[in-house]
């Protein structure tokens, strides 16, 4: 079945323009429940509900709940709250499902809804198509006696902290080590600098006066140019960007230099390596840098190419028994710590490799270098995919003959608009450019 709402993270959009709109959550939160409540014997079953810091989540919440309440589920309210918390705490304390209002790093006036199952994985292709299903058919309440009730949880933050805390070694700490922070003025404002300050750090902030408004506005790990000079300012060790719903992370070194998923992956892998600590191999997607492959495989570390999204470097991971991946873009997954890609303890694991080692980031991230890489746009008017044009297929396999086993070609349509993606990495900067360039117009040419 094609799935009409569902993305590879939930049902996304602008606030106000279908499907983000109160009338459709509702009724979402209604074919939610009545997917969950299918086939329960006795009892509700109950969803939690977290949500980031957009002026929307206060109507959305709403929506869902009524939805939900309908249907006859229970309802446990957290509040703000980070997209991996919510998964968390779905899966301690024994629901049936968690829900996310959440559109990640987008700004503000976008919001989206996604789901985790209760062991606190994203929900799998059949219930969610379930759900589609479900949509179709009416909106019938339940009656007065069976409807869900709702109640809040106070301590759910407290809770994720001490939670966050357990995947950092009770041996290590980190005193004397100053660090910034930013959370991007989204769900782990009030999480991320407890975690690090009661682990020892002296903590200095950055996004973490949430309005409604200014979430990931000039903010966060779609924007680190603020933790950048924070971190000079502070003369800080180190510095930590999350995104709005606190799944990505970026990390910059005392310098203000910026590494990205790739480079903090590859410090972890390095050090669990070193440690005995990695099971299998690392995964990465479609996107992750060609010199993060060859790097692994210098240590003797096996990877493995997913399609783009973390719902796939999760379906990799699972497929092989592996358990460290992750995206370019700051979504990593450590699954001996987690269910689902989450930004603080990711940031944890890069900091257990520097304490344990006692080095820096700017020593350890510094040993890979990635090798150049453009990515170029190319707009389609109609609805067709030319990348199986003749003149296409024949730029392609010129870029691979010059790049000659050192670089990576690169084409994809876009999941999210009308455009056709073409990447081109390579040692030389000179080549990689040319290349790109040179496919595009191929591209641009045949659409």
């Amino acid at each position: 079945m094609t799935r009409k709402y569902f993305g590879t993270d939930g049902v996304r959009g602008k606030v106000g323009a279908a499907p983000i709109t109160p009338d459709f959550v509702m009724r979402l939160g209604y074919a939610a429940g009545k997917v969950l409540a299918a086939g329960r014997r006795s009892g509700h079953p109950a969803v939690l509900i977290g949500k980031d810091t957009r002026v929307s989540g206060y109507m959305l919440e709403s929506a869902l709940e009524a939805g939900l309440s309908a249907a006859g589920v229970d309802v446990l309210l957290v509040g703000p709250m980070p997209t991996p918390a919510v998964a968390y705490l779905t899966r301690a304390l024994r629901l049936s499902a968690g829900i996310v209002i959440s559109a990640s790093h987008n700004p503000y006036d976008d919001n989206g809804i996604k789901f985790f199952s209760g062991g606190g994985a994203k929900l799998p292709d059949a219930v969610e198509s379930a759900i589609e299903r479900e949509l179709g058919r009416p909106l019938e309440c339940m009656a007065s006696a069976k409807l869900g009730k709702a109640r809040r949880i106070d301590d759910a933050a407290g809770r994720y902290i001490e939670f966050c805390k357990s995947a950092f070694p009770p041996h290590l700490h980190l005193r004397g080590m100053r660090i910034v922070v930013d959370c991007a003025n989204g769900a782990a404002y009030h999480i991320a600098p407890h975690v690090f300050h009661e682990l020892g750090a002296d903590v200095e902030t950055v996004g973490t006066s949430p309005d409604g408004f200014n979430i990931n506005d000039r903010v966060g790990a779609a924007s680190p140019q603020a933790l950048q000079a924070a971190v000079k300012r502070h003369g800080a060790d180190l510095g930590i960007a999350l995104d709005g719903d606190g799944d990505r992370v970026v990390m910059a070194d005392a310098a203000g230099r910026l590494y990205d998923g790739d480079r903090l992956l590859y410090v972890i892998a390095r050090h669990r390596r070193q440690t005995g600590g990695l099971k299998g191999g690392v995964a990465g997607t479609q996107m992750s840098n060609l010199a993060l492959e060859h790097a692994l495989a210098k240590l003797k570390i096996p990877f493995a190419r997913a399609k783009v999204g973390d719902r796939y470097v999760l379906e990799l991971l699972h497929r092989r028994g592996w358990q460290l991946g992750g995206e370019n873009s700051g979504h990593i997954v450590c699954l001996d710590k987690h269910t689902t890609g989450d930004g603080i303890i990711s940031a944890l694991q890069v900091l257990c490799a520097l304490v344990e080692g006692r080095t820096t980031l700017a020593r350890t991230a510094g040993l890979l270098a990635l090798y150049p890489q453009v990515l170029v746009n190319v707009a389609l008017k109609k609805q067709r995919n030319p990348i199986a044009s003749p003149a296409v297929k024949r730029a392609v396999k010129q870029a691979e003959t010059d790049l000659d086993g050192g670089g990576r070609v690169l084409l994809r349509p876009s999941g999210t608009e009308p455009v056709i993606r073409v990447m081109v990495e390579g040692k030389n900067a000179g080549h990689v450019q040319h290349w790109a360039q040179r496919i595009a117009a191929a591209v641009r040419s045949a659409a």
